[in-house]
């Protein structure tokens, strides 16, 4: 039976939705409009390009870099810092419209999801027709823009945003795979940077090359024969992934930071981490969670990413139990390359009003539930910087150590 998906992809998010708030506070310059990226700190200048202005297209900055390498490309450029509390508002929002098309939803990242819109035609239309009036009511209702890319699984639909931005509806169906097989390999779902290079040593410098490519030669220089056949089963078009149900019900909590200086020591990390652990952990006890899989990403200085993780036995909400795990993980994991962005996520969430407790514990556990309890009780009352950790007081004054300087640590994987 066919089977129709949709990929809402919202254009610049940060930027829009930053854009969307000062507009309405009375500003008259629409950031959108201009040269300007979300991401970094204007004062000092450092940090990576988190969301960027169509007009940046010229300049060809990109997601990901520097700021200092983007300020070369363009030296005017605006820079507007993070409000991530207001983005997660935003996308909420997103989310919630979605649900009066389907029941079938699922949030991919903070400003992407799915729909499957298999059987909906007799309600609201062809599928082009539907994903057209999504599209221009977001518009008319939220003032931001999104594109939707229309295909019979989610790869395919996914991959369709690509085909021409902002604010379009694009269709990539199986008769359709020439539109994909002309991108060049960079742009396939899963060939990250890692992977790309070594594609095209052997030839392979579009989507199209590696969708006829003999599969049997292609194992050996992925290292991988799973990642190669999930490689070429994209490049043409071939995917089973199904919506991912329950989404109401959180998968993991996590958060991440982009530091301003290269962290070359295990010290360094450590408070970093530390840092995201506090973050994690006052989550997790705010709603009710502790975990048994904690994860760790690591951005290094050339951008490229890798993570880590690891499953205990005895599910956690402390974050001092966060942080040693996430500790033992760094130093099993990290490559030795400087790094610019850590990110831990807690996975595997169980209801925390009933806790494991190990038959050698001593009262410990309870000790340290009751010591988190009450930091956080202080900090909801004034502020999160009202109770520092001992080891951030020799810090430099200038250093923000809150813990709302965090962004969202959505994880995309696969479908």
């Amino acid at each position: 039976m066919d089977r129709v998906f949709f990929h809402i992809d919202v254009n610049s998010a940060f930027l829009s939705w930053d854009a969307i708030e000062r507009l309405k506070a009375g500003e008259e310059l629409d950031i959108r409009t201009i040269p300007a990226i979300v991401g970094g700190d204007p004062t000092t200048r450092r940090g990576i390009v988190l969301s960027k202005s169509h007009p940046c297209k010229p300049y060809k900055i990109l997601t990901g870099e520097s700021l200092g390498s983007a300020l070369k490309k363009c030296p005017f450029l605006t820079i507007i810092p993070g409000r991530f509390d207001l983005y997660q508002k935003h996308s909420n929002d997103l989310i919630t419209f979605l649900g009066n098309f389907s029941d079938r939803i699922q949030q991919y990242s903070i400003d992407e999801a799915f729909i499957d819109y298999t059987h909906m035609e007799e309600h609201y239309g062809p599928p082009l027709v539907a994903a057209d009036m999504i599209r221009n009511e977001i518009r008319q209702r939220f003032g931001f823009t999104v594109s939707i890319g229309v295909g019979p699984n989610k790869l395919l639909a996914k991959m369709a945003t690509k085909l021409r931005k902002p604010d379009f509806t694009n269709s990539l169906f199986l008769h359709e795979l020439e539109k994909m097989w002309v991108l060049p390999i960079e742009e396939l779902f899963m060939a990250g940077r890692a992977t790309a290079p070594k594609l095209r040593n052997i030839g392979i410098d579009t989507i199209g090359d590696l969708a006829k490519y003999d599969l049997k030669h292609l194992s050996p220089q992925i290292k991988s024969s799973v990642n190669a056949y999930m490689l070429w089963q994209y490049a043409n078009g071939i995917d089973d992934s199904e919506i991912s149900k329950n989404q109401s019900a959180a998968k993991s909590i996590g958060n991440s930071t982009t530091i301003s200086y290269d962290v070359t020591s295990i010290e360094a990390a450590s408070k970093e981490l530390l840092l995201l652990c506090e973050s994690v952990g006052k989550n997790l006890r705010e709603n009710n969670y502790q975990t048994s899989v904690i994860s760790i990403g690591v951005r290094n200085s050339s951008f490229d990413y890798y993570s880590c993780q690891e499953k205990f036995s005895i599910p956690t909400d402390s974050t001092q139990e966060l942080h040693k795990h996430v500790m033992r993980i760094f130093k099993k994991g990290w490559r030795r390359d400087p790094i610019r962005q850590l990110g831990v996520r807690a996975e595997k969430l169980t209801d925390s009003r009933f806790t494991q407790i190990s038959l050698l514990d001593n009262g410990e556990t309870d000790r340290v539930k009751r010591l988190d309890s009450a930091i956080d009780d202080i900090r909801r009352r004034f502020g999160n910087e009202s109770v520092m950790r001992a080891c951030f007081l020799s810090e430099n004054p200038g250093q923000d150590l809150s813990l709302d300087k965090f962004s969202p640590f959505l994880a995309t994987g696969r479908l």
